[in-house]
């Protein structure tokens, strides 16, 4: 099933800036995709274990994974009913994940600024993302 960012919106009540094509049908990957601050990364399932607590399930108007700095616009991990469960609690040593969710059917996150992608299912976790300039690095701020 293919799914247009107007579809979207219109199905979560979330909104996304007036510049954006509503008609576009939004992609579903099941590899990295990045969105303004947040990247995605499929985990491998050796890796499940490490993620096996506070799962919640993700609800009709979707969980708020990131809000961009000062109070800008939110990330959101949209689904349907009974096919995503999230979860807060991630191992990493770096500090930049947010969480982590399992998906049993295709999963949107939806931006004002950057509107829809999708992910395929299977388990992902979202992380800030960081980029690096000379000898240093610091964090997207988008």
């Amino acid at each position: 099933m293919t799914m247009t960012l107007a579809e979207l919106t219109s199905r979560t009540g979330l909104t996304v800036l007036d510049h954006l094509e509503q008609s576009v049908t939004i992609p579903v990957l099941d590899g990295i995709q990045a969105q303004g601050d947040l990247i995605v990364i499929p985990l491998p399932l050796p890796d499940v274990r490490d993620w096996d607590a506070g799962w919640q399930p993700v609800p009709p108007e979707g969980v708020e994974l990131l809000r961009g700095v000062a109070g800008g616009n939110p990330h959101t991990l949209v689904a349907e009913p009974g096919t995503c469960r999230w979860s807060r609690h991630v191992r990493d040593w770096q500090g930049l994940a947010i969480g982590v969710f399992d998906a049993s059917a295709p999963v949107y996150l939806l931006h004002p600024e950057h509107g829809g992608s999708g992910c395929a299912p299977g388990r992902y976790v979202v992380r800030r993302q960081r980029e690096h300039e000379g000898g240093g690095s610091r964090l997207v701020a988008d």
